[in-house]
């Protein structure tokens, strides 16, 4: 565990420089450990894939003595006994809305059955929100699928596409520009602004997309 400053009221603290899953757990363990022991003066939390970054407020803290209580206080061998959600969503994988499938079939030498297969038949962590919010990084693909993000970015993406870049996979919330690789859509909303973090993904939850077909995201209200 490494803390460094990166401003006046704000610090990171470092779990590694891998992302894998023994790193992802870390960071969940100790961003968990730390909603718990309720500091004081802690206006931020938010963990990414490697480090958690902290905001605080410089009338309770400087760098110094909020790290030293970091030390103290934050156990990050004690894992909190929090049951991770399961959240099931409903993908269509035609080729009208995974516009990169066929690329990824010729790369992987994988037919797009098999393609599709292989990542429904998956349970993903969330790693980490970031990006935009409601962009929830899972992992990890199965290495049969690993590619990398496009040469040259969309300037739209649609909203609800299902993406893969790497190791990672995820769903964009809105449209917005992006490089990761299409290969399907869901009508599922990962974007919430009723909700005070944006969306109802959050860190340590698990990810399971399940094949559908066109009528029945059709009859979801999905667009092609």
């Amino acid at each position: 565990m490494d803390i460094k400053a990166t401003s006046v009221d704000s610090l990171i603290i470092y779990f590694g420089h891998e992302i894998d899953e023994r790193t992802a757990f870390n960071v969940q363990n100790a961003y968990h450990n730390l909603l718990s022991i309720k500091l004081k003066g802690i206006i931020e939390i938010i963990p990414s894939y490697c480090s958690i970054f902290i905001h605080y407020d410089i009338f309770e803290y400087n760098f110094n003595n909020l790290k030293q209580l970091l030390l103290d206080k934050l156990d990050v061998t004690t894992k909190i006994n929090k049951k991770s959600k399961l959240i099931e969503i409903d993908v269509y994988y035609g080729s009208e809305v995974g516009f990169d499938l066929e690329n990824i079939s010729i790369k992987t030498k994988l037919s797009i059955e098999e393609i599709i297969s292989i990542h429904s038949n998956k349970v993903y962590s969330v790693y980490a929100i970031g990006f935009l919010p409601g962009f929830a990084y899972l992992g990890d693909v199965d290495e049969k699928i690993i590619v990398p993000r496009l040469q040259t970015p969309r300037k739209i993406v649609p909203k609800g596409s299902i993406a893969i870049a790497n190791k990672q996979t995820a769903v964009y919330p809105q449209d917005s520009p992006g490089g990761w690789n299409i290969i399907g859509k869901t009508t599922y909303n990962f974007f919430d602004r009723s909700l005070d973090n944006l969306s109802n993904i959050d860190v340590g939850n698990k990810i399971k997309f399940n094949c559908i077909s066109k009528e029945q995201f059709l009859s979801q209200g999905g667009v092609l």
